[in-house]
């Protein structure tokens, strides 16, 4: 689970923003039973919704990051000739692994890491060796119907920064750099941090870290970018994807005890809609994968939070920009 509940976790709650909506897919979901059938042997071994349709719904959590890598994928796929549905802004992981598993969506950009804790329970931890979580992940998909296509590069993780000038000021380069320190400095996170493994809690077993003072703020918010860049604490938990980390000049501390796991931003597709789709369906997704870094994604993020441009605008202008749109 991820420190706050972004990357679709289960610590999130289904957003109040499109309750009608929201409400409509758990209705949908508890009518599962009653309207599904079963596929061939060769299939998914649970039941999955058979729609008959030429088009493939993508789907999001409910977060801004998972709107955007929603439409990138969506548009990507509409530029080549595919016919696409959204499911955009969907819900919580709990809503949306199930409806994928069911066949209500076929496609939804996932997180690694998050997606193995969610799926095994804690049971098979995600670990930094992105190919080790891929196999876990794979596997765990698997007898669930799902295929997990290509990594990206980019990664929505936990990341511990500090400005430059306190990168400057002491020689800042890793998170064990900051061992001997820690005594003189606040640390800044969410308010549930104390209590996660992936948090003060392991910052304290792997590295030995122990901070002067812990200050509750938000969840790689506004409040602690704030707060990090006022000086009003020295240390901060933020997203590794977060805007504010190339527009505050804020440096991320290399995780060189490999804490956090891998959270490679990684689509999982329905495999009925794999099969049906094919080849040139698998090796556009991961073309765009392919070009996904995590500095783009601080930069699409950056621009959604200052409210320049949709999520669609913003994906259909990094696309372009890649070759991947045409036009």
């Amino acid at each position: 689970m991820s420190t706050s509940g972004r990357r679709g976790g289960s610590a999130r709650v289904a957003s109040p923003r499109h309750p009608i909506k929201l409400v409509s897919a758990l209705l949908l979901l508890a009518l599962l039973p009653s309207c599904t059938i079963r596929l061939e042997a060769s299939g998914p071994r649970r039941p999955a919704i058979v729609t008959g349709d030429d088009a493939i719904t993508v789907a999001s959590f409910d977060f801004p990051e998972s709107v955007l890598l929603a439409e990138i994928y969506a548009q990507a796929l509409e530029a080549k000739g595919f016919t696409v549905k959204r499911a955009l802004d969907l819900g919580p992981r709990e809503l949306v692994e199930p409806a994928l598993e069911r066949g209500l969506v076929e496609f939804v950009p996932e997180y690694l890491g998050s997606a193995l804790d969610f799926l095994e329970r804690g049971s098979h931890p995600a670990s930094a060796d992105l190919e080790a979580t891929r196999r876990e992940v794979i596997d765990a998909f698997r007898t669930r119907g799902v295929d997990v296509l290509a990594s990206a590069p980019a990664q929505d993780a936990n990341a511990v920064a500090v400005t430059s000038q306190t990168a400057s000021k002491y020689g800042l380069e890793t998170i064990s750099d900051l061992t001997p320190l820690a005594p003189r400095l606040v640390f800044g996170g969410p308010p549930e941090c104390p209590s996660r493994p992936l948090c003060l809690q392991g910052l304290q077993r792997t590295y030995g870290l122990r901070f002067k003072r812990f200050m509750p703020l938000d969840a790689s918010g506004p409040v602690t970018a704030a707060e990090l860049a006022a000086g009003e604490i020295d240390v901060a938990l933020l997203f590794t994807t977060d805007g504010d980390i190339p527009a505050r000049g804020f440096v991320v501390l290399q995780d060189d005890q490999r804490l956090q796991p891998a959270e490679n931003v990684t689509p999982v597709v329905l495999h009925e809609a794999v099969a049906r789709f094919g080849r040139r369906f698998t090796e556009l997704v991961d073309a765009v994968s392919a070009q996904l870094t995590t500095e783009a994604l601080r930069l699409l993020n950056r621009a959604m939070s200052i409210g320049s441009k949709t999520p669609a605008q913003l994906a259909r202008e990094w696309l372009r920009t890649k070759g991947l749109l045409g036009g």
